[in-house]
């Protein structure tokens, strides 16, 4: 019951910063308040897996509610309140552009589900890298904006910004649902890589702290995971490629020319065994 108390705790967080920006007019500390709730919704997404793995209580019936929990959290609420605070200077556009964060959410999710899901729906473990940029961080940048926007005045709610908002979300959006590999840090192995890595975010990040404000330090974070990923993706295009082209010069039997594994095709296609 532990972990599922605890999804439910984010779903409540999604729901209640719904509530809060429900109202006619919202105001600056309304969308603050909506984030800092949506804040704590990923504290108990990253919990009730962690809490799962501890008690040895992973089940299916825990990976769906998961995946309800996240849309309603990280697929609804960031919409809803991206819509409110900009993206209703444009009414239809906007209605359609913050659908589309929805469900691209909800396409990603599924996806997660069906390439996640062993034997009888069960959990299997999770890869090095995952298919499609997850929806909690791609939330939490919307999110981080959203604070940062308290932090600096107000400031970003200004008309000006309402096209780079409209960008930022139809880019997290397409993201969400691409074929692009993210790392999970399920398996992270320490090493040089790794450590400059760790060292290179510590230092920028203490960079955007000094020069700019607390809350823009969530907001490169996240843009620089989300920038690690697109490169180690462009970083492997050659090697797919010389895959492709060493598979296609390999002579194939004809009962082998049609038949291809589940595994290998999600592996091609997916970088989900890294």
């Amino acid at each position: 019951m532990l972990p599922n108390l605890i999804t439910l705790a984010s779903i409540f967080c999604g729901f209640n910063a719904i509530r809060v920006v429900s109202l006619d007019n919202p105001t600056s500390d309304d969308f603050y308040r909506a984030a800092i709730l949506l804040m704590f919704a990923m504290l108990f997404d990253l919990l009730d897996g962690r809490v799962a793995r501890m008690t040895r209580t992973q089940s299916a019936f825990g990976l769906q509610l998961d995946s309800l929990a996240d849309i309603v959290s990280f697929g609804v609420a960031p919409s809803v309140l991206v819509f409110k605070w900009a993206l209703f200077r444009y009414p239809v556009a906007g209605l359609f552009v913050g659908f589309m964060f929805t469900a691209c959410g909800a396409i990603r999710l599924a996806r997660f589900n069906v390439l996640n899901s062993g034997t009888a729906g069960a959990p299997v473990k999770p890869g090095k890298y995952t298919v499609g940029l997850p929806i909690p961080p791609a939330a939490g940048i919307l999110i981080s904006l959203l604070l940062a926007n308290h932090a600096v005045g107000g400031a970003l709610s200004h008309e000006r910004y309402t096209l780079a908002i409209f960008g930022v979300t139809i880019l997290l959006s397409l993201l969400m649902v691409s074929s692009f590999g993210f790392r999970s840090f399920k398996e992270l192995s320490f090493n040089v890589g790794t450590a400059l890595l760790v060292m290179f975010a510590i230092g920028s990040s203490a960079f955007v702290w000094r020069y700019s404000k607390p809350q823009f330090v969530l907001v490169w974070l996240l843009s620089f995971y989300v920038l690690i990923g697109l490169v180690e993706t462009v970083r492997a295009i050659p090697e797919r490629f010389r895959r492709r082209r060493e598979e296609q010069s390999e002579p194939r039997l004809p009962a082998e020319a049609g038949l291809r594994s589940e595994a290998s095709l999600r592996s091609e296609t997916s970088l989900e065994r890294g």
